[in-house]
């Protein structure tokens, strides 16, 4: 990226609503999150991180389930980090990225990868895909998830933002083997993260709900893409980022992961003491074992 010219900026669409706008508050609310976490060990010996599955609600609702799963970056370094939520509004084409230089939150700026972005549409152009950028998007459900990365992370690393529109199993795994011919072009030195976003189940009762969110939380556990589509198109689970779910799951298992942890499973009755109407969310992490050592 130049640095010859001001950065085109993203600016927040979602700072002081769904999380604090204030870099100060927001910190101090990261931290009350990540204080559970205090006593956990890092990644254990013998294992890679590779990816992670998180909620995108407000931070009242989901920051806890969220940072089950992002406090297994403490001590981590990565360079790069895609992102993969849904897109929760209407455009022409069925995957998405931003149109800017940067995402702007209140914790500093997020260069985005254009010259990955570029390559992966080039990748994508071969399965007859397009990546299409777009510019002042409201989409909460990438954004949600930045604050987190940046406060384990730090703002060095490169952003690689993806939107999916059509969350289909075809075009999920297509996405999928592009990025794993993106990340193969990759310097050797570079350490790429994961980062799948996703809500469960919406405004069902809490019985209902659990029994949804237990059919997909069974399917993430398994790693089973499958599964995951069978459960959504019979009715039997509900979530919102489905296809950044199964993206993640697919390119993972070409990255090497074999094993999927889940961090943590709630509804939003957590928050408002509302059982009647909730929305689910879970997280997990994703990593790569030596199974000779682990």
């Amino acid at each position: 990226m130049s640095t010859d010219k001001a950065l085109d900026i993203r600016p927040s669409s979602i700072a002081g609503t769904w999380y604090p706008g204030n870099a100060l508050a927001l910190r101090d609310e990261l931290a009350g999150f990540f204080k559970a976490y205090e006593d956990h060990s890092p990644s254990p010996e013998n294992t890679e991180l590779i990816a992670l599955v998180v909620p995108h609600a407000g931070y009242r609702y989901s920051g806890q389930t969220a940072a089950a799963a992002f406090q297994a970056l403490r001590g981590q370094q990565f360079t790069k980090v895609i992102v993969v939520s849904p897109s929760h509004r209407a455009y022409a084409d069925p995957l998405l990225t931003s149109g800017h230089d940067a995402y702007q939150t209140p914790l500093g700026l997020l260069k985005v990868d254009y010259e990955a972005l570029r390559s992966l549409n080039a990748h994508l152009q071969q399965q007859n895909l397009q990546l299409s950028s777009v510019r002042f998007d409201q989409e909460h459900a990438l954004e949600i998830e930045l604050p987190f990365l940046q406060y384990q992370l730090g703002s060095d690393f490169d952003l690689i933002p993806i939107m999916m529109l059509d969350q289909s199993q075809k075009t999920a795994l297509a996405l999928a083997q592009a990025l794993f011919e993106l990340i193969k072009g990759f310097n050797p030195d570079e350490k790429v993260l994961l980062v799948a976003s996703t809500d469960l189940s919406h405004f069902h009762h809490q019985r209902v709900a659990k029994e949804l969110d237990e059919n997909f939380v069974k399917a993430l556990e398994a790693g089973d893409v499958h599964q995951l589509y069978q459960a959504q198109s019979a009715g039997k689970t509900e979530a919102c980022g489905l296809g950044p779910t199964a993206t993640i799951l697919a390119l993972s298992e070409q990255l090497g992961a074999n094993s999927i942890n889940i961090c943590d499973y709630r509804d939003s009755s957590y928050a408002n003491a509302d059982k009647s109407s909730v929305v689910g969310y879970v997280s997990a992490i994703i990593r790569r074992e030596d199974k000779k050592h682990v």
